[in-house]
């Protein structure tokens, strides 16, 4: 309602909410234009602009700003569809305000192998009950099979239930939050649980001859309950050819290709009257005049090996697969067949496609596979047990065959190196860490062996006093060299006090560079701030002498 006169805060709208049946007032608020000027009209409203769902949200139009510029809605963008007024006269100021009164709020929603919304099926049935809200603190759920009891508490939205006996439940959910003004809600759901299954199934038979014509013979080879017959409406098939769908009963259909390919059949069980309704029965056919048999596997690959085939043949009803390393040939129809290799070698792989409805029946395809034998990976650590802060060395024992290497130290750094040498690893903090070396042989073959490396790091920081940039070795580079740091501050500075480097990472040094540029010989002063893992402070400057 408008406020007339006065009200002290230069607002000039009241929103409130009233307890049920109005016996006491559970808020209020002034809300409105800040400001305006003599004898221009207030915020004020022209007729029936109020609206308010069931939650009590008040959807409210209002003539606002009404007179120059200053007067404004308590605004700030961009929060607003305009923060400026489009004019000088009154506008069209449109406010939504959410009290939170409405109190708990609960959804119960049904789902059954993770379809959701479903909630009919065969016993046993297990529906899993999610509150789509979940806005509750906790749950009470009763599944409607065992009494008018609470069946469990939940402080989870989620819950699944495992119906065993035919019939139809009422499941209810109580959404529980007792912060809020109406502290419980209550949903319910209808489950249907039946023993009457019908599932489906179906033989495809090829019409011929001619060879060459596509026409087929789909027989529903799925039995119907007792009592319960199929009827005109029960199945719909989908040929799998952009082919309008056929819906029919339990009799066989016939269906005419117009082109060769392969097509993926459904029969899908319509019927609601059957407990497990819409279970589909799928079925790839492969339609050719001419059998080819065509199949795809990466050429190479490491022993031990399981390789991967796809089965790409033109038609074909039966496959037979010869994987040329003396086991017996395998009859496998599938799309993707696998087989496993436990040794490297050459392996000829053949494919035997039969389609007694085609014109040739029979036709074979082959290919040859390469297995290279995977290197073995091995190291050794030293000093093990370590000493303080000193840096582990690992000695490469990788079989004559790996030509390249990667270091994974199990502290989050790693290297990348084509050298058997001795490699060294500085270790920042005390601990026990997994270091692990991946061996490459040419054939891209891989082998990973990890080994538990113990370290000592104690407390300890320090800079070179020189480098050299341009030597292409150890000392190209200027780094911190510590270790148990926690937290640092590296900074390098030229001579006149313009900061040319700065890093928070000891792992990353000083190339000598300035913008892309090599600076002259000199001295160049640092500071560092170092925080060690103890939580001990220390701040160490100097200069560093960059030799060229």
């Amino acid at each position: 309602m408008p406020i007339r006169g006065g009200s002290g805060i230069g607002e000039d709208f009241y929103f409130f909410v009233l307890k049920k049946d109005a016996v006491s007032q559970l808020y209020g608020s002034f809300f409105g234009q800040n400001g305006g000027s003599t004898g221009i009209f207030g915020d004020h409203v022209d007729g029936g602009t109020s609206r308010f769902d069931k939650d009590g949200v008040i959807y409210q139009a209002v003539c606002a700003g009404c007179g120059g510029n200053n007067p404004r809605f308590p605004t700030n963008p961009p929060d607003v569809w305009s923060y400026t007024k489009p004019t000088n006269d009154c506008n069209l100021g449109m406010i939504k305000i959410a009290f939170n009164f409405a109190g708990t709020k609960g959804d119960v929603r049904p789902s059954i192998n993770g379809v959701p919304r479903d909630s009919t099926g065969c016993v046993p049935l297990t529906v899993d009950f999610t509150d789509t809200i979940q806005d509750a603190f906790q749950y009470e759920w009763n599944f409607g099979d065992g009494g008018t009891g609470i069946d469990t508490v939940t402080t989870s939205p989620t819950v699944s239930h495992t119906y065993l006996n035919v019939g139809t439940y009422v499941a209810m959910m109580v959404a529980i939050d007792s912060t809020k003004c109406f502290p419980r809600d209550t949903s319910y759901v209808t489950v249907k649980v039946g023993d009457n299954q019908a599932l489906p199934s179906f033989n495809v038979v090829k019409l011929s001859p001619p060879c060459d014509t596509f026409r087929y013979r789909f027989d529903n080879t799925t039995v119907a309950p007792a009592n319960i017959p199929f009827k005109t409406t029960t199945f719909t098939w989908d040929f799998g050819d952009g082919s309008p769908r056929v819906i029919t009963d339990g009799r066989p259909v016939f269906h005419t290709y117009a082109n060769a390919g392969t097509y993926n059949v459904l029969l899908i069980l319509s019927d609601t009257s059957y407990c497990n309704s819409p279970d589909t029965f799928p079925r790839q056919i492969r339609v050719a005049a001419v059998v080819q048999a065509v199949f795809n596997t990466p050429a190479r690959g490491c022993a031990p090996y399981r390789a991967t085939f796809e089965n790409e043949s033109i038609g074909g009803a039966q496959f037979t697969w010869d994987f040329g390393d003396g086991s017996v040939p395998e009859r496998n129809d599938s799309v993707t067949v696998t087989h496993f290799y436990t040794a490297p070698g050459t392996y000829t792989v053949t494919l035997t496609a039969i389609d007694s409805n085609t014109c040739n029946i029979i036709d074979t395809a082959q290919f040859r596979i390469v297995l290279a034998q995977a290197p073995t990976a091995f190291f050794t650590a030293a000093p093990q047990p370590p000493q303080a802060n000193t840096p582990v060395s690992y000695t490469n024992l990788s079989s004559p065959d790996a030509t390249r290497f990667k270091w994974l130290w199990g502290d989050g750094d790693s290297l990348l190196t084509a050298s058997r040498g001795l490699v060294q690893h500085e270790f920042n903090t005390t601990g026990d860490y997994n270091t692990c070396l991946v061996a490459y042989n040419p054939s891209g073959c891989e082998n990973t062996y990890c080994a538990r490396v113990q370290t000592i790091a104690e407390p300890a920081v320090d800079v070179p006093t020189a480098f050299t940039p341009q030597s292409g070795d150890v000392n190209s580079k200027v780094f911190v060299r510590g270790f148990d740091i926690a937290r640092m501050k590296f900074t390098i500075y030229a001579r006149w006090g313009e900061k040319v480097f700065e890093t928070a990472d000891k792992r990353l040094g000083w190339d000598g560079r300035y913008k892309g540029q090599l600076l002259p010989m000199d001295a160049y002063a640092y500071t560092l701030d170092v925080e060690f893992n103890d939580g001990k402070k220390y701040r160490k400057t100097g200069d560093i002498t960059l030799i060229r």
